[in-house]
């Protein structure tokens, strides 16, 4: 049968978010990891509201009147974000995957740079990627647990409010070299987000501490970002989780000092302009 790429509309999302469980569920399995959505209701929610989103481009990939995959494209921001990619499993390996991923990057096309973050032990996925254009940036390690030591004395750590949007922005152009301001914007709305303060100035943020698929932050320098995650983590009953890029190796080995395990390896891939952080970040799976 002929594949067919199209625009995703509100009515693909319940088979758009069972393909995004068993699809994720499948590979996450087979190599041993537990699966990103832990119920076919989390991930439909989840295609609902990126097909429902004004900033977020979502295709889909129909056979014979079918949906047989999905790709998305976050594009609030200079910057954009892949994924979730997702092609049934019962469908995998006849091309679907390069389709889709073609319409994004045609839709991307314009922009700076795109960024995605790809399961490191999925090795289809990852040369896939990279034949299409993208670069191996940053080998990353999904964190989770509670730190067992208590928050310090100097900075204070406490919910992001409209007004820290601005110094936020500025420290995350400081850092990346670029804003994230959609983002920020939604975290705010939807999220939960953290800043860390030193003398009244904002010195990092996490805007989703407990929710690693959408939490992106960053800090000043590495003593900011330990101060950051353990106010954050006294402030949370959920266990916190994040990704994070190990080459900041220092502030790797404080996290297992501390407590939090590595949960699972991602590799954050780039078509486009990228600079190296100049500071301590977490990249979110978007970007």
């Amino acid at each position: 049968m002929a594949i067919h790429i199209r625009v995703a509309r509100p009515a693909d999302s319940e088979a758009c978010g069972r393909i995004i469980y068993e699809a994720f569920q499948g590979i996450a399995e087979r190599h041993g990891f537990s699966p990103d959505f832990q119920a076919v209701e989390t991930a439909t929610q989840l295609a609902q509201s990126f097909i429902a989103h004004p900033s977020i481009f979502g295709v889909v990939a129909e056979e014979d009147g079918s949906v047989v995959g999905s790709n998305f494209l976050a594009e609030g921001d200079a910057i954009r974000g892949v994924g979730p990619i997702t092609v049934d499993p019962r469908r995998q390996g006849g091309g679907i995957g390069r389709c889709l991923m073609a319409a994004v990057l045609e839709r991307g096309s314009g922009a700076a740079g795109i960024r995605l973050l790809q399961d490191a032990f999925n090795m289809r996925s990852v040369s896939l990627y990279a034949s299409l254009g993208f670069d191996v940036r940053e080998p990353v390690l999904v964190m989770t647990g509670r730190p067992s030591s208590e928050p310090g004395s100097g900075i204070t750590v406490r919910r992001m409010t409209e007004r820290d949007l601005d110094a936020c922005n500025a420290l995350c152009a400081r850092i990346h070299g670029f804003s994230r301001a959609s983002e920020l914007a939604d975290a705010m709305r939807l999220l939960a987000p953290m800043v860390s303060e030193r003398d009244g100035i904002v010195t990092g943020y996490l805007t989703a501490p407990t929710f690693w698929i959408a939490n992106h932050g960053l800090a000043e320098t590495e003593a900011d970002m330990r101060a950051l995650i353990l106010g954050t983590g006294a402030a949370n009953a959920e266990p916190l989780s994040f990704l994070l890029p190990v080459r900041q190796a220092r502030l790797f080995r404080w996290c297992l000092s501390e407590g939090l395990k590595a949960a699972k390896p991602m590799t954050l891939m780039t078509i486009g302009e990228y600079r190296t952080p100049e500071g301590s970040y977490i990249p979110s799976v978007f970007y």
